[in-house]
């Protein structure tokens, strides 16, 4: 197959990782990927296995972008695309519009987040062929857009790493570089920071934690895409106020959480809302014990284990962090569990597996 990935997200973050990991996992499998970004892109470099010619630049700034559509349109026609694939919300209705002019593709959406989608929605896309939810909840969102028998869930997918290393090397190594004491309980989230993610109820909660366990460490990382930072410095200056800065390790974000999760005693996320959630995927794989708010994301990962907590409640969160700091043998059997639950049913492997059946389905008008 010939597909067209289209995304004009100008930063990394979830969902442009499982846009990349998608577009390189179906090239290993022999399809012929071509991707549209907008042109001031910061991650286009994690793509460089396709080709320069497999690129189209377009700028889509919101959802009535017709001139790119336009582009978009010549592209699919000039390259003979069969799928036509997008995956934000203003890239929609110019990806539906270039579809509409190219007459030769079909065009499938993925929709990563839980929000409900606009209205006209429900008749400006009425030539997609199918629309893919990454969790139940999402999906039960899109139901109320279109009709049933175009909606799919396909949960995100990461890929496992068996690779032997020692972990406790690797964690040594990450304490000290980064000035952590060897034996202070250690609690890492990871994300982009924003409001939505919670940061500043992990601030609040590591408050309380502290109290009852003085040695305790916080790390967040992640970046602050605003222009003037101010989220970030906002977090700092919480921290300042408690008087707790030596209690906190402040990251950007990481290519390689290998070694984090690793240091790790606890992953925490701590956001208001999550559609999936890959950074709790990712360290339910690697063994790191997850606690997390109540978000749909957290409720469909995360299933009968005492981890969850009420979203916008840091003194729940406080509680549950240091019952689980207090309690090793209760951390092992969540890492455990956690672990068996992310091998089993999140892999890469399966994730594609179902968008490419999807896919020929779609081309051969079998709907289900």
């Amino acid at each position: 197959m010939r597909i067209l990935q289209i995304s004009s997200a100008k930063t990394f973050g979830g969902g442009e990782r499982h846009f990349v990991d998608l577009c390189r996992e179906l090239t290993a499998r022999g399809h012929e990927v071509f991707v549209a970004l907008r042109p001031t892109n910061e991650w286009q470099d994690r793509l460089d296995f396709l080709p320069p010619e497999n690129f189209l630049y377009v700028s889509i700034r919101n959802s009535f972008g017709m001139f790119s559509a336009k582009r978009i349109g010549r592209f699919i026609d000039q390259h003979k695309i069969d799928i036509v694939h997008a995956h934000v919300a203003r890239d929609y209705l110019a990806a539906s519009v270039a579809v509409r002019t190219a007459r030769s593709a079909k065009l499938i959406l993925t929709r990563h987040v839980v929000f409900p989608m606009k209205p006209f929605h429900r008749f400006a896309l009425t030539n997609v062929s199918a629309v893919i939810g990454v969790s139940p909840a999402v999906s039960k969102q899109l139901l109320k857009i279109f009709q049933p028998p175009k909606v799919h869930t396909i949960a995100n997918g990461i890929a496992f790493s068996d690779a032997a290393n020692d972990a406790r090397a690797v964690a040594a190594d990450f304490r000290a570089f980064h000035g952590i004491p060897p034996e202070a309980p250690l609690v890492v989230t990871l994300g982009e920071l924003i409001p939505l993610k919670g940061q500043r109820d992990l601030v609040l909660a590591a408050n309380e934690v502290i109290k009852k366990m003085a040695a305790a460490h916080f790390v967040i990382a992640g970046k602050d895409n605003s222009l003037d930072q101010r989220f970030r410095r906002e977090l700092k200056r919480l921290v300042r106020v408690f008087g707790i800065e030596t209690s906190f390790t402040w990251l950007d974000w990481l290519d390689d959480i290998r070694p984090l999760m690793a240091a790790a005693d606890l992953f925490v996320s701590p956001s208001h809302s999550e559609s999936f959630g890959l950074a709790m995927l990712d360290a339910m794989a690697l063994g790191t014990p997850v606690i997390a708010t109540e978000t749909d994301g957290a409720k469909h990962l995360i299933t009968g284990t005492g981890a969850l907590v009420p979203i916008r409640d840091p003194i729940k969160l406080a509680e549950k962090i240091v019952w689980f700091l207090e309690a090793p043998s209760e951390r092992e059997r969540l890492a455990n569990a956690q672990q068996l639950n992310a091998r089993q049913n999140y892999g890469l492997s399966a994730m594609v597996d179902a968008t490419v059946e999807l896919y020929g389905k779609v081309l051969s008008e079998q709907f289900i």
